[in-house]
């Protein structure tokens, strides 16, 4: 058995799925997931199913972070939400060009969201699929990326720009090597300062990854590659198993 000793170097939480979230020196990690990560939503008020970057990939040029609890979208032209509302849901729909609203997770019916059945190709069919309660994660409450296989991606598609903002995950580890490391995590404890995890399954990736945001551009090489190579899936989900507190520069440690 391995016993793998490694430092965490990124952290990440996204108030509101599908927007850029916010970079963190520390954070509270609850036992559903990181405190106040993907705790809002942007819902479609004709269908009912909470918008993503799969289907509006304009989602991912807007950002949110928290004032107190609050929620704070700041637009890409300029204009800023504050809170959920009838002010919010306005402005949110002018952006969009739809009728929304900023929903809560918590208290609320498990959300419905939608993917297409061809990564590569948006005119292919959409695919809805539910979320967990209470959070609008979609499959865990916490997702782990290494640097050793940002370094794995980017040895296998060397013009890609294999940026963990472009995969989303909440805690990045820094890992010698190049290789899919986490996988190995799947089933064992992963320690990470004042917290443990569970790794539960690899994410397999979607359309998501291969999106523009700012300072990326697109790129569909970036999945075509992770499905060549590696099956789609790239980090792991991951359950808390006990809650606590992580900072940037915690050690992290795992068996496999």
């Amino acid at each position: 058995m391995r016993r793998w000793v490694m430092e965490l170097v990124g952290l990440w939480r996204y108030p509101v799925k599908s927007l850029q979230g916010e970079p963190l020196g520390a954070i509270a990690v609850e036992a559903d997931g990181l405190l106040g990560d993907r705790r809002w939503g942007i819902r479609d008020r004709r269908t009912g199913r909470i918008l993503t970057a799969r289907r509006r990939p304009e989602l991912l040029t807007a950002a949110a972070s928290y004032d107190g609890d609050v929620p704070v979208i700041a637009l890409p032209d300029g204009r800023t939400a504050v809170g959920p509302g009838s002010g919010t849901d306005e402005l949110l729909s002018d952006w969009l060009g739809s009728p929304v609203s900023l929903v809560a997770s918590v208290g609320s019916d498990a959300g419905r969201a939608e993917f297409f059945a061809d990564a590569t190709d948006d005119t292919s069919r959409a695919i809805e699929w539910t979320m967990p309660v209470d959070r609008y994660v979609d499959a865990a409450p916490v997702l782990v990326l290494t640097t050793a296989s940002l370094r794995r991606g980017a040895a296998l598609h060397a013009d890609g720009e294999w940026d963990p903002r472009r995969f989303r995950p909440n805690l990045l580890v820094d890992v010698e090597g190049e290789d899919w490391v986490e996988d190995h995590w799947v089933g064992g404890p992963l320690r990470v300062g004042g917290i443990t995890l569970r790794p539960t399954q690899p994410c397999v990736r979607c359309t998501m990854v291969t999106r523009p945001q700012p300072g990326l551009e697109a790129d569909v090489e970036i999945f075509r590659t992770l499905a060549r190579h590696h099956g789609g899936l790239f980090g792991v989900w991951s359950d808390v198993v006990v809650p606590g507190a992580v900072r940037v520069g915690d050690p992290v440690s795992a068996l496999s």
